[in-house]
C-alpha cells in the first residue's frame, strides 16, 4: 500500500439522516475508484462498510464504518456514520479526526430530523460541509424541492454546485456549474461520467445558477468582488481557489447530486473533496487540553516535523483479532514497532503490524503521516478518546463529550454459565460503543444496562449472543426516581447500646434543609468547643450519606439537601466511628419525618419530527403523557415539536410514534431535569416501591 503525505489527503465523515443512502455512496465511490470489484449493495449485505452481522440483518449502519480510496494522487478516507437517532452518537464522535463532512440528503424527504442534528454537530466542530442529494434516481426525488428544504434548514449560505440532467429513473448526468459543462452516465454503469454540451433545455438555467453561485463565491472577496462588477464573471483559474477558501471558511456549503445505487457522479464527488475539501495539513494547530499548571494549552500543527501524536477516535471489539483500536496520526511520522505513551492512562504501548482499514479488512502499512488515519490491534490499555504519543512532548487532545444514556433495562443471565459470561461479555461492547451503561442497582442488586434507546439495547443484547455466547432477559426499563424535602427539620440521632465491657454511643444534633435542584448533597460542619471530636464528623456524615443512598419513601436516593452539623455529644470510652455513622442514620430518619419529603422523576428534552398531518395528533398524545409544548416549528412538510415529558411516559413512545405516523415519525430525547411527581402518583408508586422490597426481602429469606 502507497504511503500518502498529509497535503494528498482528505479525511471525510459521510453523515446524515437514516436510510438517505449514505452506504450506498461509499459503496459507489469505492466501485468506482477500483477499490471493489463490484457495487455493494446494504440489501443483500455487501456494502463493505456495513460488514457487521447486525447490520447485514438489519439493514442499516450502527457504527462508525472505515474505508479508502485513491482517486489520482489522492487518497480520501470516508468514515461512514449511522443516521438513525439511537446510533447518531457515532457520528460525533468521529468529527475531531476529519476535515469535512458529507452531508447526506435523501432525494424526495430532504432535510429530515438526523440531518439537522449531525449539522448541528459539525457547527460545535466547525466541520467544512458538502451536501449530496443522493439517490435522485428515485420516484418522486425533485431536486427543486431538496434545495428548497435545505436552504430553509440551513440559510442562503446552501448553493448548487451542479445541476441534474433529467429526473427519477431518466437521471442521466449532472452539470457543473463551477466548469460550465456536462457529464453524462449510464445508470448503474461504472461510475465514470463523459464530459458533454450543457442540454440546450439546461442553458439558461445553468447560466443563472453559475451567476448566483459566481456572486456568492465573491461576496466574501473584495477583489473578487471588483473582477465580478467589471467583467460580469470571473475565470475559472480565481473561482476554484476562492471555492476552496469559502468552503474551508464554512462560508459556503456546496450542493451535489447523485445516486449510490445508480452510480452517477460519484466521480464529480470524488474530483469535488479532491479539489475543494481541506487537505488533512490544512487543518491549522490541533489544541489539546490543559495538563500543566501554567493553564496554556499545547497545540500542534499537523505536520510530519512535530513529535509523533495520536488520537484514538473508535474501538471494535473483534472476537478473534482482539481490541482494534482505530486512531488518527495529528503530528509527526508513525512506524511500525514502535513504543507510544498513552497520556491518558500513563502507560507504555506498543503498536505493532499498523494498518488502515478497508471495510473490515486490515491492509498493512510501513508508516502513516500526520493527518492519516489508521488502525492498529491489540493495545493494552488503549480506549476509545486516549491520545498516544512521544513520552518526551507530551499532550492530551479533548474527548467527545455525549449525552447521558436516556433509558435503563434490568439485565439478567438466563443461565448459570451465562452468569459467568455477562461482565466480559457486556465490557467488551461498552470498549466499542460509548454511549453504553453497565452498572449495579445499590438499593434493588439488580444489574442494569442503559443505552440511547430499545433497539440500541437490543442491539447490544443480540451481539452478546453472537459474539460471546452469552443469552441475557431483559426487564421493562426503571425510572430512576429521587428523593427529596421541601421543607427543614431540625433533630437529634443518638445511638446508646450498652453491653457487657465497652458499649457504642453517639450523639449528633443536625438541621436538614432543601437545596436547589441538581444540587446532590452538601454537609456543613458547625461544631464548636469539640462537642464532637473532629475524628468522629467523617462518620456522621457518612451515616448520613448511606441513608439517603438507601431513600426513605419508596428506596430511591435522596437528593438536593443540605445538612449542618452543629451540636453533640460523645463519651470517651464507648464513642466509636460506628456510633456516630448509626447516630447519623437515626438523625436523617428523623429530619426526613419533618421535612416534608417527596419524589421526583427525571423529565426529558424531546423532539419530534413528523409530517404536518401527524402534528395534532402528536400534540394530543404529548399532553396525555403529561408533557409540556415548548415550541413548534415547521421546516420542509415537518413540524418539530419540542416538549418536556416525564421519563415513565417515554419509555414506549418509539413503537407508539411509529404507529401514529406509520414510521414517518422520528424523535430524540435525553434526560433534562427532575421536578417533583404529582401526589396522585407518588402514592402509586411508592406502593409499588414497598411491594417490590417486600418480595425481594422474601426471596433473601
Amino acid at each position: 500500500m502507497k504511503v500518502y503525505e498529509g497535503a494528498n489527503i482528505r479525511n471525510v465523515a459521510v453523515m446524515g439522516h437514516g436510510h438517505a443512502g449514505k452506504t450506498s455512496l461509499v459503496s459507489a465511490m469505492l466501485y468506482t475508484a477500483g477499490a471493489t470489484q463490484r457495487l455493494g449493495r446494504v440489501d443483500d449485505g455487501s456494502a463493505p462498510t456495513d460488514y457487521d452481522d447486525e447490520e447485514i440483518a438489519r439493514k442499516m449502519s450502527l457504527s462508525a464504518g472505515l474505508a479508502y480510496v485513491e482517486w489520482g494522487k489522492t487518497k480520501i478516507n470516508v468514515v461512514d456514520t449511522p443516521g438513525f437517532n439511537m446510533f447518531v452518537h457515532e457520528a460525533k464522535m468521529v468529527l475531531p479526526v476529519v476535515d469535512a463532512a458529507i452531508v447526506v440528503v435523501d432525494g424526495v424527504a430532504g432535510v429530515e430530523v438526523v440531518t439537522q442534528r449531525v449539522w448541528n454537530y459539525c457547527e460545535e466542530y466547525n466541520t467544512p460541509r458538502v451536501i449530496v442529494a443522493s439517490r435522485m434516481d428515485r420516484d418522486r426525488a425533485d431536486a427543486q424541492r431538496v434545495l428548497e428544504s435545505l436552504t430553509n434548514a440551513f440559510g442562503r449560505s446552501v448553493i448548487p454546485l451542479e445541476l441534474p440532467i433529467g429526473s427519477e429513473k431518466n437521471l442521466s448526468g449532472v452539470v457543473d456549474l463551477v466548469a460550465m459543462k456536462a457529464y453524462t452516465y449510464e445508470l448503474g454503469g461504472n461510475g465514470k461520467g463523459k464530459e458533454t454540451e450543457i442540454p440546450a433545455n439546461m442553458k439558461d438555467e445553468a447560466q443563472d445558477a453559475h451567476e448566483k453561485l459566481v456572486e456568492l463565491i465573491a461576496e466574501g472577496n473584495d477583489s473578487l468582488m471588483e473582477e465580478f462588477f467589471d467583467k460580469g464573471t470571473i475565470p475559472e483559474e480565481h473561482l476554484v481557489p476562492a471555492l476552496h477558501d469559502a468552503i474551508r471558511e464554512d462560508r459556503i456549503f456546496p450542493v451535489l447530486f447523485a445516486s449510490g445505487l445508480g452510480n452517477v457522479s460519484v466521480d464529480r464527488l470524488m474530483d469535488f473533496l479532491v479539489e475543494f475539501t481541506p487537505a488533512a495539513t490544512e487543518r491549522g494547530g490541533v489544541r489539546g487540553e490543559v495538563t500543566s499548571g501554567n493553564g496554556e494549552p499545547p497545540e500542534r500543527e499537523v505536520a510530519d516535523s512535530g513529535p509523533v501524536s495520536l488520537y484514538v477516535f473508535k474501538t471494535v471489539s473483534d472476537p478473534f483479532a482482539g481490541r482494534i483500536s482505530y486512531f488518527k496520526v495529528f503530528s509527526g511520522v508513525l512506524k511500525n514497532d514502535v513504543s507510544l505513551q498513552n497520556f491518558t492512562r500513563n502507560s507504555q504501548e506498543k503498536l505493532a503490524h499498523i494498518s488502515i482499514m478497508q471495510g473490515k479488512t486490515a491492509v498493512p502499512i510501513t508508516e502513516l503521516h500526520a493527518g492519516d488515519i489508521g488502525a492498529v490491534a491489540k493495545l493494552k490499555d488503549t480506549l476509545t478518546g486516549d491520545t498516544l504519543g512521544d513520552k518526551s512532548a507530551p499532550i492530551q487532545y479533548p474527548k467527545v463529550r455525549l449525552p447521558e444514556p436516556a433509558i435503563t433495562f434490568a439485565i439478567e443471565p438466563k443461565t448459570r454459565a451465562d452468569e459467568d459470561k455477562l461482565g466480559p461479555g457486556i465490557h467488551k461492547l461498552m470498549e466499542e460503543d460509548a454511549m453504553l451503561r453497565f452498572f449495579r442497582d445499590p438499593q434493588t442488586k439488580e444489574f442494569l444496562i442503559a443505552g440511547t434507546g430499545q433497539q440500541h439495547i437490543e442491539v447490544a443484547v443480540s451481539k452478546m449472543k453472537k459474539r460471546y455466547h452469552t443469552e441475557v432477559n431483559l426487564k421493562a426499563p426503571k425510572v430512576p426516581y429521587r428523593e427529596t424535602i421541601r421543607g427543614r427539620a431540625d433533630v437529634q440521632g443518638r445511638h446508646k447500646k450498652q453491653t457487657g465491657g465497652h458499649g457504642q454511643f453517639g450523639d449528633c444534633k443536625i438541621k436538614m434543609e432543601p437545596l436547589p435542584r441538581g444540587t446532590e448533597f452538601e454537609f456543613v460542619n458547625d461544631i464548636f468547643g469539640g462537642a464532637i471530636p473532629k475524628n468522629y464528623i467523617p462518620a456522621v456524615e457518612k451515616g448520613i450519606k448511606d441513608a439517603a443512598a438507601r431513600g426513605y419513601l419508596a428506596g430511591y436516593p435522596v437528593v438536593d439537601f443540605r445538612v449542618v452539623l452543629y451540636d453533640g455529644s460523645y463519651h470517651d470510652v464507648d464513642s466509636n466511628d460506628l456510633s456516630f455513622q448509626l447516630a447519623g442514620r437515626i438523625a436523617f430518619k428523623k429530619a426526613m419525618e419533618q421535612a416534608k419529603p417527596t419524589l421526583l422523576e427525571p423529565i426529558m428534552s424531546v423532539e419530534i419530527t413528523v409530517p404536518d398531518e401527524f402534528a395534532g395528533s402528536i400534540m394530543g398524545d404529548l399532553n396525555s403523557r403529561r408533557g409540556r409544548i415548548q415550541g413548534m416549528d415547521n421546516k420542509g412538510g415537518n413540524t418539530i415539536v419540542k416538549a418536556e415529558v416525564p421519563m415513565a411516559e417515554m419509555l414506549t413512545y418509539g413503537a407508539d410514534l411509529t404507529s401514529m405516523t406509520q414510521g414517518r415519525g422520528s424523535f430524540n430525547m435525553e434526560m433534562h431535569h427532575y421536578d417533583i411527581v404529582p401526589a396522585q402518583l407518588q402514592e402509586k408508586i411508592i406502593a409499588k416501591a414497598k411491594e417490590g422490597r417486600g418480595e425481594q426481602a422474601e426471596e433473601e429469606e
